[in-house]
Parts: structure tokens; sequence; C-alpha cells
């Protein structure tokens, strides 16, 4: 894992702006110190995850000597194995290859796996750039970088305290915003060509209400099968190579 701990170089990576995802403290302990961590991480939109102690002592185990955990002092930091882009860089990338944005947005995608062959398909097939929630969300993290096959090294992905905002802001920029749901038009007849953004929510709760409600359309993937449902990596791929059919037909 991609960790930091102890307090003075949990205090000091926060401080230097470098990309953390969340800062997990242990419950017990309610030290002075600790507490500036914490306000730290609140200043600087970080999460905070209050754990069990034995959490932690699992997570620097191997950092530790003589089969006992490092010296964690009670917190440990989560650091992205690659710096988040913005949106800007994600627009960026779009009007330097001439082509109108394709966006995917994630609404609690929370398995690394799932986030890293998502950024895959979305490199493969097109799309200009990923953005994540910084709370619900999964992490930029070294088991989402090796999913992604290199191509969380190609893509933007942006980390936004707002999904709602984001939404809004991509819609002020002309940006069509599509969402994958069971109630939506089938995504074959759907108007998915242009500039757009494709919001995919969770396998288990789906995309939240008040993102939903930002949303301009709702899009459905046809099911044959008797399972019902597709994986949410899998489900995101399909509606990019929909959403790359339409663009070459259009042209």
């Amino acid at each position: 894992m991609d960790i930091i701990f102890g307090r003075n170089t949990v205090k000091a990576a926060i401080k230097s702006g470098r990309s953390l995802d969340k800062i997990l403290a242990a419950k017990d302990i309610a030290d002075p110190s600790v507490r500036e961590i914490l306000a730290l991480a609140a200043a600087h939109s970080i999460p905070v995850v209050r754990v069990d102690k034995r959490k932690l002592d699992s997570m620097t185990m191997e950092f530790g000597y003589g089969e006992k955990p490092a010296n964690h002092q009670g917190v440990v930091a989560v650091a992205a194995a690659k710096d988040y882009g913005t949106i800007d860089d994600i627009l960026g990338l779009a009007q330097s290859r001439g082509e109108p944005p394709f966006i995917i947005i994630l609404d609690g995608i929370t398995d690394e796996g799932n986030l890293g062959s998502i950024i895959r398909s979305a490199e493969v097939l097109g799309a200009h750039g990923i953005i994540l929630c910084k709370r619900r969300s999964a992490s930029l993290s070294a088991v989402a970088f090796k999913a992604s096959s290199g191509a969380a090294e190609l893509l933007p992905v942006a980390k936004v305290t707002n999904l709602s905002a984001a939404i809004k802001e991509l819609k002020g920029k002309g940006v069509w915003i599509a969402a994958a749901d069971v109630t939506g038009e089938d995504a074959q007849t759907a108007a998915l060509s242009g500039a757009i953004a494709i919001v995919i929510g969770s396998e288990g709760e789906g995309i939240s209400r008040l993102v939903l409600e930002n949303c301009d359309l709702k899009v459905r993937i046809p099911m044959k099968g008797s399972t019902g449902s597709l994986n949410a990596s899998v489900a995101a791929a399909v509606l990019m190579y929909e959403k790359q059919r339409q663009d070459k037909h259009k042209c």
C-alpha cells in the first residue's frame, strides 16, 4: 500500500500538498498533536476515518521489526500512486485532440480493481478523463494503478469534493450528462454522441439521488440473461463503446 505513518511525517505530507486520499486515526487517541493533524486534514478537504488501532498495526506491519508493527503513533495517511488531475486537465486534453469532451464520472465506486479497469477501458475507448468524489470512492492506489495496465499514466483522474457541483460545471461548458440507470432509455437509441459525461454508480446502490437529479438523461444496457446486471467496470466499458460507435456512425 502507499502509506505514510507517524505524526510528524503525516503532518508534513499534508502541509506539502501531497495527494492524500484519506487519513486513518486510531479511535482511542485524543492527543493534541493528533487533533492538530485531523484539523489540518479537514482544512485540506482530506477525509478522516477513525479506526481500531489494530487496523493501523496491520497496515504498518511490513515496515516494523521483529514481528511488530512500525511506530505509527496512531496516524496513517493513504497516498495516491499518482497526483490527481483537475477538470480543466480533462477538458484541456479533449481540446488538444480537437475532440468534444468525453468524461466518465464515478459515483460510489469503492473497489480499486474496478476503478483501475474503468480507467483502462476509458483510455482505450477514447475518453478524456475520469472524475471521482473525495468521499465514498476508491483511491488511485497501487492496486488501481496496476489494474489500469498503465492507462492511469495517460489519462487525467480528477477527485472533487462535490460531484453535483462538478456536473453543473461541466453542463455550463456544454457537456451533456448521461446517467447509467436501469430505468433509462436503451443506450443504443439514446443520444450519446458529442460532448458527454457518463455517470456510473456503485453496483449495490447505483447513482445517488442528488447526482441523478442533475443528469440530463438516463440510459440502460439491454439485458437478455437471467443474472440481471453487469459488473460496474463492464457496464462502463459497454456504454463507452456505444458512445464511440455513435460518434463513428455520426461521422
